[in-house]
């Protein structure tokens, strides 16, 4: 890739850096804040809440990005986030957990907004590079959480400071990251709009989920959305039950995003040369032995699940991020079945831990996690 068409995407860059980097010092500690709020029982509504704001607004800031271009939905999409974690921050640190939740609501719809950053980049290039350009956008996330766990004392500083938890003091950081992400596009200058003129000749939604590869595409983001957030969210309570200590627990989603977004540098390239049948088939494999392996005994094997369920949903999300930036009007309603698919699993896979045990969930993703092999299939040779 050009190193003028780096410069230009680094405000985006930067931005997304920093989107992560409030995702991880708020919304993750939502349920710490709910519990201290006295609200045990309601530790996962945040986390449902989120996910439900993002399937649903979606599809809206696809749209929007449709009509007003890029760089108005992204900005809107950040300057809402900030809105939003600026009222969890109010109500959390005033114990009105309704004013949280309505925060961390907000905070999931700006979510289903500046998630989509990752077409705008994809634009940004000539075809043949959009994924090494979204390979790079994945690398960001890394920065940013990294970035936010290094400044983690500084942020119970500033709780401290403020006479509040470092929990509630995150959601006020989170806010600020934000809004300094909504500045940051003003400096971004977008080669086109979405497609290069799609808002001249927008076609319909049905329609352009009837052209060719645009079902497979959206079957493939979906499944792979699904079944990584399905087992991220469940793995744990397995490693709690084999007895893994809390230290060990973050050491296994360590390992896990590490798997998401640190190797995006090799697999955007690695499509972009081999195609995205690449990156469907070997994301279908990857995620299939992460979901085999993961009920073995052991703690290594576990660690390994996690580290390949996020490597096959890189490969898999790259590959179909990349088709799907062909088709603008299916992107938004695209993200937003793979929320739903998301908090579909988490909420079913509940269900068939508590009748059948964690295998019996390990073993039914493994059957799903082929789904993707359907869409390199249909991509035929591209």
């Amino acid at each position: 890739m050009r190193r003028g068409g780096l410069e230009r995407l680094a405000p985006l860059y930067l931005a997304q850096a920093l989107a992560t980097g409030a995702t991880t010092v708020s919304t993750i500690l939502a349920a710490l804040v709910v519990g201290n709020l006295g609200f045990t029982s309601l530790i996962g509504l945040p986390a449902t809440l989120i996910s439900a704001s993002a399937a649903l607004s979606a599809g809206l800031f696809g749209a929007l990005m449709l009509s007003r271009g890029r760089r108005f939905g992204l900005a809107s999409a950040f300057a809402l986030g900030a809105a939003g974690a600026g009222l969890g921050f109010a109500g959390a640190r005033a114990g009105l957990l309704p004013v949280f939740l309505l925060g961390a609501s907000l905070m999931g719809a700006a979510q289903g907004g500046y998630q989509q950053a990752r077409y705008a980049a994809a634009e940004s290039v000539p075809e043949a590079h959009r994924g090494t350009a979204l390979g790079l956008l994945m690398l960001m996330s890394v920065v940013g959480s990294l970035l936010m766990t290094g400044f983690s004392g500084a942020v119970e500083r500033l709780g401290a400071a403020l006479g509040t938890s470092p929990e509630v003091a995150g959601w006020l950081v989170g806010g600020g990251l934000l809004g300094v992400a909504a500045l940051l596009l003003l400096a971004w200058r977008p080669v086109a709009g979405p497609a290069g003129g799609a808002r001249k000749a927008r076609p319909r939604l049905a329609a352009t989920f009837r052209q060719p590869g645009v079902r497979s595409t959206a079957l493939a983001l979906a499944t792979a959305q699904g079944l990584m957030v399905t087992l991220m969210s469940l793995t744990p309570h397995r490693a709690h039950e084999m007895g893994v200590s809390h230290a060990g627990v973050a050491v296994l989603i360590s390992v896990h995003i590490a798997g998401m977004f640190g190797f995006g540098w090799l697999t955007g390239p690695l499509i972009d040369r081999l195609g995205v049948r690449l990156g469907y088939g070997g994301g279908a494999a990857l995620l299939a032995v992460a979901a085999l392996t993961a009920p073995l005994p052991g703690t290594t094997p576990l660690g390994l699940s996690m580290f390949l369920l996020g490597l096959g949903w890189n490969l898999t999300f790259v590959a179909g991020s990349k088709a799907l930036s062909r088709w603008p009007a299916a992107q938004g309603v695209t993200d937003g079945l793979g929320y739903v698919a998301a908090g579909a699993g988490t909420l079913l896979g509940g269900v068939v831990i508590a009748a059948a045990g964690f295998p019996a969930l390990a073993y039914g993703c493994a059957v799903l996690s082929l789904l993707p092999l359907l869409s390199a299939w249909r991509a035929g040779g591209r």
